[in-house]
């Protein structure tokens, strides 16, 4: 992914990129993204765009294994927090979903991501301290509760899901208040132009819809080109 398209993503919704990827496609249908309402820690925060660093977690339930074996997991988990191309984010899913209870996501462990480098997280699961997450570390959650529960992390870099969105370790993950989506590598080359061709065209209708005297009349002058220029 080079910087110009990189660039270009931070400054677009996930709703954009969504249509875009069915431009880059020639057809609708594209449905690698979440199901249902999420919760963003900072709504106003530009979209989280990098590759996916993966792992579970659980929390209603204290861990079976051996307290040094669950050690062990935890530094590895952050070890491949720390590691891999950037950008990245931590996508994790809480497997007690949908009754999660263990925040994951609070002041210290958005704080040590951010440090790694990461430019968020995606979680099905819960965050807390929200007048405390660093800045330009956006969490995109599946809820907000006060306790940590029994959380620990069950396995690392394997696929997970994510709100119905199947997500493997190192897939391209977009992601803001509106819910996430894994951009195919296949439309990458042409994503960029795909992008700014949609934003060109919705401007067909956006543009007069937004000056005084629209009516009927301009509306359906304004569509016809617009769909037009969808051809």
């Amino acid at each position: 992914m080079d910087n110009s398209l990189l660039t270009l993503l931070s400054q677009v919704d996930t709703p954009t990129v969504c249509n875009a990827i069915e431009v880059a496609q020639g057809k609708r249908g594209f449905d690698a993204f979440t199901r249902g309402t999420m919760l963003a820690s900072h709504p106003d925060a530009p979209a989280i765009v990098g590759y996916a660093r993966t792992a579970r977690i659980a929390a209603v339930a204290p861990p079976s294994e051996a307290p040094d074996v669950i050690k062990a997991r935890r530094m590895d988990y952050y070890r491949h927090m720390a590691e891999g191309p950037r950008p990245a984010l931590a996508v994790i899913e809480d497997v007690d979903f949908p009754h999660c209870i263990g925040a994951y996501w609070g002041e210290i462990n958005t704080t040590v991501h951010k440090g790694f480098g990461l430019s968020g997280a995606l979680t099905n699961g819960v965050m807390r301290d929200l007048g405390d997450l660093p800045d330009g570390f956006p969490v995109i959650a599946g809820s907000i509760g006060p306790s940590h529960g029994f959380v620990h992390v069950r396995d690392i870099a394997k696929p997970v899901t994510v709100f119905g969105l199947n997500i493997a370790d190192g897939d391209l993950v977009h992601a803001d208040r509106h819910g996430a989506l894994v951009i195919p590598s296949e439309v990458l080359p042409a994503l960029e132009a795909a992008i700014r061709r949609l934003l060109d065209t919705e401007k067909l209708v956006l543009d007069p819809a937004r000056q005084d005297g629209f009516d009927f009349e301009k509306f359906e002058a304004a569509w016809s080109a617009f769909e037009a220029a969808r051809t």
